[in-house]
């Protein structure tokens, strides 16, 4: 059976829990070489990109960042070059939650959010481009959320990060499409991951229950959808954002 990214090598932001772990299973499982990003190495961490390797035959490169340090985000950048001088595949997934009312959202809180959740992302996507646009290919996806589209009460800062993540990818897709780069978005719904177990059970069951399919997604039902946006398989597929949701009307 033919690997749909076989020999592509596929950075990962968040890669070590959540989506962005499954992501790079799935990816690692359809013959793409790892490198994943994260902020630090567990020994079950390590373990587990070790067993990666050997199952799928594929090298799985970490590399530390913080997303909230600009320097730390810079000397990321410069150590993906030196693991791999072409790379096929940016997946920008790390992010992190907040829940506040809008009146009681500091413009500290405001600020760390879209630090992480938008700037950084932007600085990777930024860095790595230069290395997609000189091989004229490469693949972008960037983790929005339907936060960005249901207003519900706490979301102000997560969901307007989500938002300008979302608006940026019609940028960047119209932008780097004339050098063979795609970048495309996913808008997850409720997803079983350790934000799924942060939101109160009230939030959570309000957007379940208001998804066609009345169920929350599993990780892969998110990786799927990215191993769909890495391959030759969405070669046409620009710009988009699409929302894997369940159908949230």
């Amino acid at each position: 059976m033919t690997k749909l990214l076989q020999n592509k090598v596929a950075v990962i932001s968040g890669a070590n829990r959540g989506i962005g772990k499954c992501i790079a299973e799935t990816f690692a499982e359809n013959g793409a070489n790892i490198i994943a990003c994260m902020r630090d190495i567990s020994p079950d961490t390590a373990s587990w990109m070790n067993n990666l390797e050997d199952k799928f035959n594929i090298s799985v490169n970490p590399v530390i960042v913080d997303l909230s340090d600009e320097q730390s985000v810079k000397k990321s950048i410069k150590e993906v070059m030196v693991i791999s001088k072409k790379i096929d595949i940016l997946v920008n997934n790390a992010g992190i939650a907040s829940g506040a009312l809008f009146q009681m959202t500091t413009g500290a809180e405001l600020r760390k959010i879209f630090e992480i959740n938008f700037f950084s992302q932007i600085a990777i996507s930024q860095g790595i481009a230069k290395i997609m646009v000189k091989n004229k290919s490469g693949s972008i996806i960037n983790l929005s959320s339907t936060a960005a589209y249901i207003a519900d009460p706490g979301t102000l800062a997560y969901g307007s990060s989500k938002s300008a993540f979302a608006r940026a990818t019609q940028s960047m897709a119209s932008e780097l499409g004339s050098s063979g780069i795609r970048v495309n978005a996913i808008a997850p719904g409720v997803t079983k991951t350790d934000m799924f177990e942060q939101m109160s059970v009230e939030a959570r069951d309000k957007l379940i229950n208001a998804s066609a399919l009345k169920r929350a997604a599993e990780p892969k039902d998110i990786a799927n959808v990215a191993l769909f946006l890495a391959s030759d398989l969405s070669s046409f597929v620009t710009g988009q954002v699409i929302r894997a949701d369940g159908g949230i009307s």
